[in-house]
């Protein structure tokens, strides 16, 4: 993935972020259990949290397989986990338990996070 397209997608994610943790914040909170609203925003703060990682890849490596493998990895991630628990909690809203299919998926969101981190010992050597 190039510079201007990693930018590009963290930059979509981020604005996102931003309004997916508002409506979860103000639109949902009224339609939501408390156990719904803190799943949801478990997967705000993953969603965002991992963007930091990817931007620093974004700005500081250039042209490193490990690093399109990390980039790659929190974005699986954000997509995989946080997609998954964004879905899951609002499933009462969008049509119950259909979407149950979801639950396995969250974890292999988070096998995807920890790929990312571990990646960035390649990413980043000691030295």
């Amino acid at each position: 993935m190039t510079y201007r397209s990693k930018i590009t997608v963290i930059s979509i994610l981020g604005a996102a972020a931003v309004v997916i943790g508002a409506f979860g914040a103000h639109g949902l909170k009224p339609h939501l259990d408390a156990g719904a609203l803190e799943t949801y925003k478990t997967a705000s703060f993953y969603h965002f949290s991992h963007l930091m990682p990817m931007l620093m890849i974004a700005l500081s490596v250039q042209d490193s397989k490990y690093a399109n493998w990390a980039f790659n990895a929190f974005l699986a991630g954000i997509l995989f986990f946080s997609g998954s628990l964004y879905l899951l909690s609002v499933r009462v809203l969008i049509g119950g338990d259909v979407w149950n299919f979801l639950g396995p998926i969250t974890p292999i969101g988070g096998l995807f996070f920890i790929i990312g981190w571990l990646m960035l010992l390649k990413v980043f050597p000691k030295g």
